[in-house]
């Protein structure tokens, strides 16, 4: 599409993200019902119910502005975080305090590092703001550290680690970090964006990141209500920085940037530990069905930590994602990172769980779907 002749040069070239594709689109476009959307990494199970109940409580009040500071919300995460309330920044989602970072510390020739393929976002905010993405290919679906912190330079502002990453899953562990942190520079902050860390904090080694941000590291932390709690729909995130970090952020951040709802939601399901608990057990079973059963049919999965698992169909994805479309499963096709024989897909509820794989093996047996590579009557 041609961008309008007085726009910003420079925004022609900018990527533009691509979300998935909503569940009304598919049933409109395929002419279906009741099809179920696994590509966004959603919380099967919903919204935390104490959410709900506290936004019904509320809807009388929404000709109201929005606390602009979030103040009860504030207090609450402070005290459950054991941070100063003034370390806390908020946003429309964790997105939009990573575009905020790159707006307060990356101008013109600036420079951030990334990993490849990663969280789309980082770039797309960086192109915006004239500065240039240094991307550091994976090893094994693994951060490549070491070079990472070789590529610093006079011109890097930040360092952005999704951890776990997004779309890969994996996880940078605390030795690792620690590691890395000590070749950073003090005038290079590193952003840990930790939206998936509900999910990983099972394992033993995942970083405690608000330790390193306490020992004085330079690092700022971002999360988000999305994914564990179920409030994507009302787009709230949270960043954890130092005092100079924050003010930065507070100075480009919009004001009223967080609504009435998303607050008023993000408070009551801090308090919702029961539904928190039993997420994180659904998607513990569910990831580790779909695992086991994407293996068995000789699909690769990347080993993953989130509520998503990256799976090599060892072919082009392209016609496997569309087929899934036409039986009403919408998954991720992982082709605007450069991934063209992988799918991304989120876990889902059992029954969702197994109609994938219903949609999956009819696809994958229709005439013109060939073979996976790694099966045996490709090794005769």
């Amino acid at each position: 599409m041609e961008i309008f002749r007085t726009a910003k040069g420079h925004l022609a070239a900018v990527k533009t993200y691509q979300p998935g594709k909503p569940i009304e689109e598919l049933e409109r476009e395929y002419g279906i019902k009741g099809a179920v959307k696994m590509a966004s990494n959603e919380n099967p199970l919903g919204p935390s119910p104490k959410a709900v109940a506290a936004l019904r409580r509320s809807l009388s009040k929404l000709h109201l502005y929005p606390d602009g500071g979030c103040f009860y919300l504030r207090q609450k995460l402070a005290k459950r975080l054991s941070v100063s309330p003034e370390s806390l920044v908020f946003g429309n989602g964790s997105d939009e305090l990573l575009v905020l970072l790159v707006r307060a510390f990356v101008g013109a020739g600036d420079e951030i590092i990334i990993a490849e393929p990663t969280f789309l976002i980082y770039e797309i905010a960086t192109q915006v703001e004239q500065g240039r993405a240094i991307a550091v290919p994976v090893k094994n679906f693994q951060y490549d550290l070491d070079e990472m912190a070789s590529r610093i330079t006079r011109r890097t502002k930040l360092i952005f680690i999704a951890n776990p990453d997004n779309p890969i899953g994996t996880y940078v562990d605390c030795r690792k970090l620690s590691r890395f942190l000590k070749r950073v520079p003090d005038d290079v902050l590193v952003v840990l964006d930790e939206a998936y860390c509900d999910f990983a904090e099972f394992k033993k080694d995942y970083p405690d990141s608000l330790a390193l941000l306490d020992s004085g590291k330079n690092v700022v932390i971002t999360r988000t209500f999305s994914k564990a709690y179920g409030l994507s729909g009302l787009r709230i995130g949270y960043a954890i920085a130092r005092p100079d970090v924050a003010a930065a952020l507070n100075k480009v951040r919009e004001p009223f940037n967080v609504n009435s709802a998303a607050q008023i939601a993000a408070i009551a399901a801090l308090d919702d530990r029961a539904f928190l608990r039993r997420t994180l057990r659904v998607v513990s079973e569910g990831r580790r069905f779909l695992v086991n059963e994407l293996r068995r049919r000789h699909l690769s999965c990347v080993d993953t930590v989130t509520n998503f698992i990256l799976v090599d169909l060892g072919r082009d994805a392209q016609p496997i994602y569309k087929g899934l479309l036409e039986r009403g499963v919408i998954v991720r096709p992982m082709n605007s990172w450069g991934l063209d024989t992988f799918l991304r897909v989120t876990v889902g509820k059992p029954a969702d769980n197994r109609r994938f794989l219903k949609a999956l093996d009819d696809v994958l047996s229709s005439p013109g779907a060939g073979c996976v590579s790694c099966c045996d009557c490709c090794r005769r």
